[in-house]
């Protein structure tokens, strides 16, 4: 273990590593979730275990993609308001334009068996990837039996039961809440500066950091954000001149404010506004869509982009002439107002966070709503292994493999995760072609 605090980055450095990130953030939520903390936790050391985890279990009981309000969140503590926006946008742009670029070749060649081979290949590895990563986060968010209790039965209520995550993230608040009161303890989750509780040594942003000066509570701060935050939004809508995109701004901001639980919480709420009430896409369009954003990096709700672009070619709202541009615009416009609400929910509610970290009335409900996020990424895990590992009744024991692969190659041999993807997507193909 390192016992030097690390020196704090330039703001070029930092600009480069979210930059990557965005290129590189494969697996969805769980999977970006444990990018982040393997390399901000463990091996850069830009922010403690205690903090990270802290930063987490807010963006856990917000709408929205909680992996990009962690990312804001975190660009947000060490660099101010225009840390917040570089590592929040960046985490997202890259993947705006790769699944642009994708949604067009989709929309003008159809399914290409290479790129199907390719997909077969990926998903079992996502599979592997976000159980990788409810054990790396449940090894630290999960230190009793207690929350190992909740954790599981967490996963039972939303597996068996079907209870939606809103409901599941307030018994587990509940459940801290009153907890704490009998046995404090007990909903403690990380170890205090200097036991060694980590084992990453001293971190840029440790446990016992001041808050900084940006990050404190103030009154016209936080009314200026929300002025300028919805004047944004306000402007942006009144230049969509266009019935189908004005359309867009309202219903993907809506889906913003209204739905949580992540990616898949919200994508009953995308499918009915889009499949049924607009008619941008068709069904089968919108499963195609899913497999495309389970596959390319960024957040998994950039499946808006697809939504948009397909949305916005089929209703030409350019011209039958203009289709790319279509399509661009529309993809652009669905991303705008769903990541919007999130930066302004980082930005409003982040200097509040940060002054109740050390209170135990706050961060014991938050350290249970950890717990029970363990039970619910695990279940995500069990959704895309049922997805992949069984096809038409049968059991794929070649996806059942690769799973196992990579879930070793992550574990055992600390095998990079686009290192994985990789490996996985030439297998994919190898089997197709030959």
């Amino acid at each position: 273990m390192n016992n030097n605090t690390p020196k704090k980055p330039s703001f070029y450095q930092f600009f480069i590593y979210w930059l990557k990130l965005g290129f590189i953030s494969f697996g969805g939520p769980a999977g970006q979730i444990s990018m982040m903390h393997q390399e901000l936790v463990e091996k850069r050391r830009w922010i403690s275990e205690h903090r990270f985890l802290h930063a987490l279990n807010f963006t856990m009981v917000l709408p929205g993609p909680e992996a990009q309000q962690l990312a804001t969140y975190i660009g947000w503590l060490m660099f101010g308001v225009r840390g917040g926006i570089v590592a929040g946008v960046l985490f997202v742009l890259p993947s705006l334009f790769i699944l642009s670029a994708l949604t067009w070749i989709y929309l003008s060649y159809g399914s290409v068996a290479e790129v199907a081979g390719i997909l077969y290949g990926i998903k079992p590895a996502v599979t592997a990837i976000v159980l990788f990563a409810a054990y790396r986060i449940g090894s630290k968010a999960l230190p009793n039996s207690t929350l190992k209790i909740l954790a599981i039965l967490a996963f039972v209520a939303i597996f068996q039961f079907e209870i939606a995550f809103p409901y599941i993230v307030l018994m587990a608040a509940l459940i801290g809440f009153i907890g704490a009161k009998i046995s404090a303890k007990t909903f403690t989750t990380s170890a205090h500066h200097g036991e060694g509780g980590s084992g990453y040594g001293p971190a840029l942003i440790d446990d016992d950091t001041p808050i900084p000066a940006h990050a404190k509570f103030n009154w016209s701060r936080l009314i200026s954000f929300a002025v300028v935050g919805v004047f944004l939004g306000l402007v942006v809508m009144s230049l969509l001149e266009n019935t189908v995109l004005r359309d867009m701004g309202e219903f993907f901001t809506k889906a913003a404010l209204v739905t949580f639980g992540g990616a898949y919480a919200v994508l009953p709420y995308i499918y009915q506004g889009g499949v049924d009430h607009y008619q941008w896409l068709t069904a089968t369009q919108m499963m195609d869509g899913l497999a495309l954003g389970e596959t390319t990096p960024g957040p998994l709700i950039m499946v808006v982009a697809f939504v948009g672009f397909v949305g916005a070619t089929v209703k030409e709202v350019f011209g039958p002439d203009a289709m790319l541009m279509s399509g661009f615009v529309g993809a652009s416009v669905a991303t705008f107002f769903t990541f919007l609400p999130s930066f302004l929910f980082i930005f409003l509610g982040g200097p509040g966070v940060e002054a109740t970290r050390g209170d135990l009335k706050f961060s014991a409900p938050l350290s249970a709503v950890t717990a029970a996020v363990v039970g619910v990424i695990v279940n995500l895990a069990v959704f895309f292994a049922l997805a992949t590992w069984i096809q038409d009744n049968q059991v794929d024991w070649v996806s059942i493999a690769i799973t196992v692969a990579a879930f070793i190659a992550l574990f055992r041999y600390k095998m990079g995760i686009m290192t994985v993807i990789a490996i996985s997507a030439g297998i994919g193909l190898g089997l197709t072609i030959f």
